[in-house]
């Protein structure tokens, strides 16, 4: 069985992993360390949503850089 030491170790790096920046990994592991695990996980979804939208960001980007690509090429035949 994992010490508590491991445990905080492996949720420490799961979040470094997930794109937490300091101040959200220190807030979860308070979080976990009280037991609080419905505000872990809001915490945890914001960070989710936020990542999701930074994603939706990027898919927009390429779209467009995809559609530039397609009308330069289409122009050079």
């Amino acid at each position: 069985m994992p010490h508590a030491t491991d445990t905080d170790s492996i949720l420490r790096q799961n979040l470094v992993d997930a794109g937490c920046g300091s101040e959200i990994v220190q807030q979860c592991m308070a979080l976990a360390r009280k037991q609080d695990q419905p505000e872990l996980i809001r915490v945890l979804s914001r960070h989710r949503r936020t990542l999701l939208d930074a994603l939706h960001q990027s898919e927009k980007q390429i779209d467009c850089l995809d559609y530039l690509i397609y009308t330069l090429e289409k122009q050079r035949q």
